[in-house]
């Protein structure tokens, strides 16, 4: 099982540097939020699957949920600040 969530992990890897491409070469700032997005994404799912291969999934819980609140609150703040800068 362990076998499964390593190709998982690095499926998902190969996935998050197909969202790099679209964060550096986007054509528009929308774009490149919702990709910044799905990057926080599945860097979770990351993190729980290696919890799994590890056998701490607790502490990998725990670590996932605070980047994710991380994630949430940066991904509003770039918001905020182009809405008030008028360029979305």
């Amino acid at each position: 099982m362990n076998t499964f969530f390593l190709g998982v992990d690095i499926f998902l890897s190969l996935l998050v540097f197909c969202c790099l491409y679209r964060v550096v070469c986007g054509p528009t700032i929308i774009d490149r939020m919702i990709a910044v997005g799905a990057i926080g994404t599945k860097t979770l799912i990351i993190l729980i699957l290696i919890g799994f291969i590890f056998g701490r999934v607790e502490m990998f819980m725990d670590i996932s949920i605070v980047y994710a609140l991380l994630n949430f609150v940066g991904t509003l703040a770039v918001a905020k600040y182009f809405e008030g800068k008028g360029e979305c």
